[in-house]
């Protein structure tokens, strides 16, 4: 899992360019489960694994392939570039970071020098409409030779194995949802875990911009119930109180109970919870009401579902340095085997 999960976070594939990130999954269920499912993709751009169980209740896992990123909005005359944020980013975190266009180009994100900022500028926050791509160019002519107003950049990072466990790279949210996925169809394909329920994984896009792949996702299936993996962002870091650390990198995979777009089924977590614990696998609860992903639209599709989420702990999400621990993706791994060997 630790290699793919390289290759799938260095990939290209902010929201509405996952086609990279789709081509990687598809060749590698392909080459691990070959005429075992039903491989699939929708014009919305998601990717779809179909493992047929008749008179099985449908369970239908779920994980984004896009990234935040940016899009070239404006090409000033000194070739300098304006851009907007795909996905929501901090701007405190963009001065200076490396970043990479969908044609392979690199720059860097520039702002004013801070020995030229006024006092009552050093003040405030960085702000988005400051702030510009510095490609090497010197005019508009010479950008525009290699780049375009609409294209889109990402951030240029590493992957960076570091510590006890723990790894650092960009697209960790939600790469790690697609790595824990493939891993799980290889070891159904080779026999390793068997399932009591039909299972669809969906590999969606867009998630980053409003969750649209995963409506369509479920219109398509129309599950009766969803498990949705993602990255989760957290505070434990020094001088924040245990209240407001929300979870803890390697206590294990995150049970969500609400957030600020979904009510998760309580029956269904609290059944995966039972699971962990009968089981061994380490699990922790979400202690904030924030952020939303694909469950939300999961949720309110076709019938309706049963939704839950199992998030692994991040640190720094949305950019270049998302932290995570391997531990966690492990738990979440284990977690699923136990919920589709055990049926509903």
């Amino acid at each position: 899992m630790k290699e793919l999960l390289r290759e799938l976070s260095l990939a290209f594939g902010p929201s509405g360019c996952e086609d990279g990130v789709k081509d990687i999954i598809k060749s590698y269920i392909e080459k691990n489960m070959p005429a075992c499912g039903e491989v699939s993709c929708d014009t919305s751009g998601g990717l779809f694994l179909t493992l047929k169980k008749e008179g099985a209740p449908r369970l239908m896992i779920c994980a984004h392939m896009d990234e935040v990123g940016f899009m070239v909005t404006h090409i000033e005359e000194n070739g300098l570039l304006r851009f907007g944020c795909v996905g929501g980013i901090d701007p405190i975190v963009l001065t200076s970071k490396r970043v990479v266009s969908e044609s392979g180009h690199r720059g860097s994100i520039i702002a004013k020098p801070v020995h030229i900022l006024s006092k009552d500028e050093r003040d405030k926050r960085p702000k988005i409409e400051n702030m510009m791509i510095d490609i090497g160019a010197d005019s508009r002519e010479e950008a525009e030779k290699v780049t375009f107003v609409g294209e889109y950049f990402t951030f240029d990072s590493d992957y960076v194995e570091y510590g006890e466990g723990y790894v650092k790279c960009k697209a960790l949210d939600d790469r790690l949802g697609c790595a824990i996925m493939c891993k799980l169809i290889k070891d159904i394909a080779t026999g390793e875990v068997s399932s009591d329920y039909e299972l669809h994984f969906a590999f969606t896009c867009r998630e980053e911009v409003g969750y649209s792949g995963a409506f369509a996702a479920t219109e398509r299936i129309k599950p009766d119930y969803g498990i949705v993996i993602e990255s989760k962002a957290v505070a434990d870091v020094h001088g924040v109180s245990d209240q407001k650390k929300v979870c803890v990198l390697g206590d294990g995979a995150i049970v969500s109970f609400a957030d600020l777009g979904t009510i998760y089924d309580r029956d269904f977590t609290r059944h995966i919870m039972d699971l962990c614990e009968k089981n061994n696998i380490k699990y922790q609860v979400h202690r904030i009401i924030s952020g939303g992903n694909d469950s939300r639209n999961i949720q309110i599709s076709a019938s309706g579902c049963r939704v839950a989420l199992l998030s692994a702990a991040s640190r720094y999400i949305h950019s270049p340095a998302d932290v995570v621990h391997y531990d966690d993706l492990d738990a979440i791994y284990e977690a699923i085997k136990a919920v589709i060997r055990r049926g509903n």
